[in-house]
Parts: structure tokens; C-alpha cells; sequence
């Protein structure tokens, strides 16, 4: 956890944003109650989307066909008539979305070998222009021998991307295929080949020996029709979005759990300095991870319904708050895993990023210890290739304070006065049905959580208790 001197901010040469290039696309209605745009008058300048961050290599790669024009026409056409097809996996089509909106900006498609191995043992990619771009986690098609061997015998240059119901989604064109050492991925990625990494459970030890790289162009925009897509901000619609509130700074906060009080202080506090540095309208991108998520995890429905919870009680702040979607699955590959987080959200905008304790970590799955040193994450974002523009704001510890009843900062020097409640013990009150104390959590956003596990309490009767299903 972070120091008392937390705020140390690194501040390069870009911590005014300014010269950024953003594409934008018209902005789709924004998820969020009362996110009125801050009168331009108030400043005397309007900040465009232009005036953002610039993405990693300089634009927004955007790899849905256009359906002006007749392409997506002409795409789904294209994509029927190929003969070799490749189903695409709940992951598959995570990256799949991920790549097509420009999260991985300057990707332009499942990985070939080359930036496989950049990625894998640099932890970035080299760009057009012989710059760096952070890239710290693979993206990459896994396929097995015998569609590789039928697409290599008809000297195939392209194949179809279908969904679990053998609709076409995407094509991928002028393409690699190479070896899949899983050994060697989960083990620079990891830092460990143990049994039990949840991402490798469900992604990696069943996939295919080969992979498939090449340039990606998707049918038409991802949609999952679970009643969230209105959350799904592409990066370009979330620098509009910020342009039309006159943002002039963005600071993200990336969460897998529910929003308690010590969540939200940190956050509030974060605005609070960055206008007391001189911005005037920084904007909080609230920005949940909406990919796959181990099995213990609270289910992204429950989280976003308990985000708006702590938006409508007035936690955060709905004029100066953006809640959306991040569409990564997730890896729990700790200070690997939490350059990707970063790197993703320059791409949307943001030029601060808060990093706490342990970001992106897990338990080791086979020994009683955390996998990761709970300090890495924040000295590796401060150093890591590719991530020079971004400010890194490592958290304050906030812990229950007993004395006011409140989240409050950690002071060392009253100590007895702080209780510190874990995820785990959240969890258990929750499930128990046992209240938190007050102040720790808004009342509306904690009869979500209990309701959500009384959902999984076993039926009258029965002993067994219901399975959660993974976010």
C-alpha cells in the first residue's frame, strides 16, 4: 500500500494534455444520471477531443467496417464465402471486442509472431516509427493442428471469425500462423507455471498448439445484449464524451470489486488535488473490468448495479463521473497485467491513472502467500517502456476509522483507530447478512451485494449452495 507521501506524482512532459489526435465518433448516450456539460463560457475555450492524450501511435485504430458505403455489406459477404472458419471462444471475442474499438491501439489484429515475442519478452511493441508502445500482455488466436493443417494445405490468406452460433464476426487477412508455447507464455506472463491461474484454466490449457495472427476487420460493432451495452464506451466515444464536458484532465480508476467509501474518498481526493495543481474540470473515468473474471468474483451485472447505487446516493459525484465498461478479460497477472490496464486507457483519454496495492493480483494458487509483491505494480508503472505520458497516482491507504465512523486516510500515528475490512471480510459480512459498519459502504450499494448472495443461498432443504457465475 501506498506511503503517506502517496501523492508523489510523476509528472512528465505531458501531464497538461494538449496535442492529442483523437477520432471520434458521435458520442452514444452516456450510462451515467445528471452528466451535464460543463459550460465552455466558464473557461473560455472548449476542450476538443483533439485535445486529449494522443493515443499510442498517434490516432485510434478503429477495425469495425464502416456501414456507409456498402463495406459492412461487402464484409459480411466476404466472410460467408470464405471456407476456412474459426469459432471464436467467450475470450476470443473479449479480445475480439477489445481490438476492434482500439483499446490495443496500434494493433490491428490478433498478434503475428513477431509481436508476440515483443510483447512477451519486452512487455511492448515497436511501432511504424521505430517508438515503443507499451504492450504487456498478448493477444493472440489460438488454433489446433488440424485447422491449421487444412488452412496451410489450401494456401488459405484468410479466414472467418464465427460466434458459438457459426455467425460470421470478423475476417482476419494476411495471415500468420506460428507455435503456441504455452509454457513459455504463461511463464514470462505469470511469472509462474502453477496449477490453478484462472485466466490459463479458462483461456490457455485447453487451446490450441498453434496461433493465428493478422489484420483484423470486424462485421459490425461487439454487442452482448445482457442489458449493459449502454455501458460499452468505445475509447472514441468516451474522448467525445469528455470533450463534451470540457474535461481537461482525466484520472481512471480501474476496479474488479463494488465501490465502498474508501474507494470513493480516494477518488474524490484525487479531484480535489488535481484542481488544487491548476485544472478546472478533471473528470473521473469509474471504469469496472467487464471481461472474464474468476469465479468468486462479484458478477459484473451486480457491480454495475451497485456503481449506480453509489452515483445515485451522491458517493461520487454524476457531474464530474463517467461509469463505463472495460471489455478486457482479466488475467490477474499483477505488475504484467496492470501496464495493460494503464496503457488501454490512454487510448480512451486518460492521463492520470490511480494504482493502489497489489493491482491486477491474486493469492498464489497452490501456496498460502500472494503471488505478487503488493509494491510492484506502482514502481513498475513508473518505469515501465511505452508509459512515459501517463501520470501514476499510487493510493492512499483508507481504512475504517472508528473514532469519526467513517473511511478516512490511514494515520499511522492513531493506529488502533483503523480497521482495515479485506474484499474477503466484505464478502463474508455480505453473505452472512451482517451489516458493515457505518460509513463503510453507501446503504443502497450494500443491499446489492447481500441481495446478490442471498440469490446464491441454497433452497430450502438443500445443503448445497448455487454456484456463482463468472462476470
Amino acid at each position: 500500500m501506498a506511503t503517506q507521501a502517496a501523492f508523489a506524482v510523476r509528472f512528465p512532459q505531458l501531464a497538461r494534455p494538449g496535442r492529442g489526435q483523437g477520432q471520434g465518433q458521435p458520442a452514444a448516450r452516456v450510462a451515467v444520471r445528471g452528466g451535464r456539460a460543463p459550460a465552455a463560457a466558464a473557461r473560455g475555450v472548449r476542450c476538443r477531443a483533439g485535445g486529449l492524450i494522443e493515443p499510442d501511435g498517434g490516432r485510434l485504430v478503429e477495425l469495425v467496417a464502416p456501414e456507409k458505403g456498402g463495406r459492412r455489406a461487402a464484409l459480411r459477404r466476404e466472410a460467408a464465402a470464405l471456407p476456412h472458419r474459426l469459432r471464436l471462444g467467450r475470450v476470443d471475442t473479449e479480445w475480439l471486442h477489445v481490438l476492434s474499438e482500439g483499446w490495443a491501439s496500434p494493433l490491428r489484429g490478433f498478434m503475428r509472431e513477431t509481436e508476440f515475442l515483443q510483447a512477451l519478452h519486452f512487455n511492448a511493441v515497436r511501432g511504424g516509427d521505430g517508438s515503443l508502445v507499451n504492450m504487456s500482455v498478448p493477444i493472440v488466436l489460438a488454433l489446433d493442428d488440424a485447422q491449421r493443417r487444412a488452412i496451410q494445405a489450401d494456401g488459405a490468406t484468410a479466414v472467418a471469425l464465427v460466434d458459438a452460433h457459426d455467425r460470421p464476426v470478423a475476417v482476419l487477412s494476411d495471415i500468420e500462423i506460428y507455435k503456441h508455447n504455452k509454457e513459455e507464455r504463461i511463464a514470462r506472463t505469470w511469472g509462474t507455471t502453477a496449477r490453478g491461474l484462472p485466466y490459463v484454466e479458462e483461456a490457455i490449457t485447453n487451446a490450441g498448439d498453434w496461433l493465428i495472427g493478422g489484420d483484423l476487420e470486424v462485421i459490425e460493432p461487439i454487442k452482448y445484449n445482457d442489458g449493459l451495452d449502454q455501458y460499452r464506451l468505445s475509447p472514441a466515444q468516451l474522448r467525445e464524451e469528455f470533450a463534451r464536458r470540457n474535461a481537461d484532465a482525466v484520472f481512471a480508476f480501474q476496479l474488479r470489486n463494488p465501490v465502498h467509501n474508501g474507494h470513493a474518498l480516494l477518488m474524490t481526493d484525487t479531484r480535489r488535488r488535481l484542481l488544487e495543481m491548476g485544472y478546472k474540470n478533471p473528470v473521473l473515468l469509474l471504469h469496472p473490468l467487464g471481461g472474464f473474471t474468476k469465479a468468486d468474483d462479484v458478477p459484473l451485472s451486480v457491480r454495475m448495479k451497485q456503481h449506480e447505487k453509489v452515483l445515485e446516493e451522491g458517493v461520487l459525484n454524476p457531474e464530474s463521473t463517467v461509469v463505463a465498461i472495460f471489455p478486457s478479460p482479466m488475467h490477474y497477472a499483477g505488475p504484467t497485467e496492470v501496464q495493460w490496464h494503464a496503457k488501454a486507457r490512454i487510448n480512451a483519454g486518460a492521463n492520470f491513472y490511480i494504482v493502489g496495492r497489489d493491482p491486477a493480483g491474486m493469492g498464489h494458487p497452490t501456496e498460502k502467500r500472494d503471488l505478487y509483491d503488493a509494491d510492484h505494480g506502482k514502481k513498475v508503472l513508473s518505469m515501465a517502456p511505452g508509459l512515459e505520458r501517463l501520470n501514476i497516482l499510487p493510493f492512499k491507504v483508507a481504512a475504517y476509522d472508528t473514532k469519526h465512523n467513517k473511511m478516512n486516510f490511514f494515520d499511522p500515528s492513531r493506529k488502533e483507530d483503523f480497521l482495515f475490512i479485506s474484499g474477503t471480510k466484505m464478502r463474508s459480512l455480505a453473505k452472512n447478512r451482517e451489516s458493515p459498519p457505518d460509513g463503510f459502504m453507501c446503504p443502497g450499494g450494500w443491499k446489492v451485494l447481500v441481495e446478490y448472495y442471498d440469490s446464491l443461498a441454497p433452497p430450502e432443504g438443500s445443503s448445497k449452495l448455487r454456484e456463482a457465475v463468472a462476470a
